[in-house]
């Protein structure tokens, strides 16, 4: 029977404020496929297909305030598949019962299975010619089978995350505030020159050895990005954030199970698939971490962890890369868009708001929201102290990537950029709910041996090339033709106050 699509922008917007009001502070041929095989120890994910079935019309909006077109009539197509499998297992059903019937008749004519020439009676000739008819038909159904069922969680995966209500829905972003006041600097000087004129920063370089879209930093601007690491690490782990030092390789596997792809739904590359060498062709296929996130997530994948466990906190440094370095422009010149960059990232596992119940029903124990606010609290302790001006943003359903069901960015003021009302992102915070965790099959238990999926956060604490780039620009005096060192990082530089070109 097929299912009949009412008006569903209502009840999709009814049925998203049940599923967050804990947030009220605030496939099919047309579909990307996979560049990858996952191989039989990839974690498998268990995705809440019931949840798809009973409110397509929720997915299929999502879908599209998330800007995720292709994949808006995935649940529709889960539904139609699950009838036919379905419809498959009556039949398989059917079948059984009538081979046990044929083996019931047979084992009675067992005695009469030859006549008095010795040779096989011929009703028991046609039973056994039925029943070998009937296990064909049986394989042939149980294929079917698996085919439908590994079609229904391809596109239970690829679905986006349900959207908080806090999240505005289409392009436009909400500002939640501001961190410190603008300095009205009469700078308008871009970090690209200052840091060249300083020689800190070296593009020509770069653009021999790895081509446009990389960077050497030198002298002072390497020390700088040392300190800031240093300096991010330490607000991190005082709030109780364990340090990690995760790989730069992943398998590709791991990273899709984290909501990144190796090409997104616009066809756009996202990160760096690594070649395999002939020998290794069979072997899993492995990716560069686009992000610290990717690695730390996979940290527990395949794992149980007990309640009392949680939350876990983690604070990674890793280098960062990504193929998506953008079109050439005044927004991505420098060091604001590059393939490869130092990021301290924060990722924490927490229990679920709704344990113990239905995963969209309104919650009794909020906790990962908490952990939400204090990986917030800590971008605004460390950008304050930098000196830096800054909006926060409630990102909208279109920028949210796969994972995230909230988004907050965190945007500098670069005084290069005036014009073009000079923003631009340095941190990014998202929470995942359990997303990533039926997809890395991470689970937690609880009280009475029962098996959660916990929640899973993830937070620039600092990423190094943005900021620094907001420093050069905002402490940059055309007086003395210095940028001034902000307090908290001079213990990092052996207490040096300016970064000033070197005499020659």
């Amino acid at each position: 029977m097929k299912a009949v699509r009412p008006s569903f922008r209502a009840n999709a917007t009814r049925q998203r404020q049940i599923f967050c009001s804990n947030l009220t502070s605030c496939r099919t041929s047309s579909l990307p496929r996979r560049a990858y095989t996952r191989p039989a120890f990839a974690p498998k994910p268990t995705i809440d297909i019931k949840h798809i079935r009973q409110n397509p019309g929720l997915y299929e909006q999502n879908c599209i305030d998330r800007n995720y077109a292709a994949h808006s009539k995935s649940s529709w197509r889960i539904i139609e598949l699950h009838e036919r499998w379905l419809a498959l297992q009556q039949s398989s059903r059917d079948l059984r019962e009538r081979n046990n019937r044929i083996r019931a008749t047979l084992a009675r004519t067992a005695s009469r299975a030859k006549d008095a020439d010795g040779k096989p009676v011929a009703l028991r000739e046609g039973l056994i010619s039925d029943a070998k008819a009937l296990k064909a038909e049986l394989s042939s159904i149980e294929a079917q089978e698996s085919e439908i069922q590994e079609e229904i969680e391809g596109l239970a995966q690829d679905l986006p995350n349900l959207s908080s209500t806090c999240t505005p829905v289409g392009t436009e972003a909400d500002v939640l505030g501001y961190i410190n006041e603008s300095s009205k600097s009469p700078n308008r000087r871009s970090h690209v020159d200052i840091g060249q004129e300083l020689g800190v920063l070296d593009f020509s370089g770069s653009a021999q050895t790895s081509g446009w879209g990389w960077y050497f930093l030198v002298g002072d601007g390497a020390m700088l990005e040392q300190a800031l690491v240093q300096y991010a690490l330490g607000v991190a782990r005082r709030k109780g954030w364990k340090a990690v030092a995760p790989p730069s390789l992943v398998y590709s596997h791991i990273a899709s199970a984290c909501g990144f792809q190796p090409r997104d739904q616009n066809g756009e590359q996202q990160i760096y698939a690594i070649e395999q060498s002939e020998k290794d062709k069979a072997k899993p296929q492995l990716a560069l971490a686009g992000t610290a996130e990717i690695p730390l997530a996979g940290m527990k994948a395949n794992q149980t962890l007990e309640e009392a466990e949680l939350p876990l906190k983690a604070v990674g440094v890793s280098r960062c890369y990504r193929a998506e370095a953008g079109a050439r422009g005044a927004d991505t010149k420098g060091l604001y868009r590059v393939h490869e960059f130092t990021k301290v990232e924060m990722f924490a596992w927490t229990t679920p708001d709704n344990m113990g119940e239905d995963h969209f029903t309104t919650p009794t124990a909020p906790s990962s929201e908490s952990f939400f606010d204090e990986m917030l609290s800590i971008q605004k302790e460390i950008l304050e102290a930098l000196g830096l001006h800054c909006r926060i943003l409630e990102m909208p359903t279109a920028d949210l990537g796969a994972s995230a069901t909230r988004k907050i960015d965190i945007e500098a003021f670069f005084p290069s950029r005036e014009k073009d009302e000079g923003w631009g992102e340095v941190t990014s915070s998202s929470m995942c709910t359990d997303y990533q965790s039926r997809r890395l099959q991470t689970r937690m238990r609880v009280k009475g041996g029962k098996l959660e999926f916990p929640y899973t956060l993830n937070g620039t604490a600092l990423a190094v090339p943005r900021v620094l780039a907001a420093i050069l620009e905002n402490h940059w005096n055309e007086q003395d033709s210095t940028v001034t060192i902000p307090e908290v990082l001079r213990p990092f530089m052996g207490g040096q106050e300016k970064i000033q070109a070197e005499r020659r």
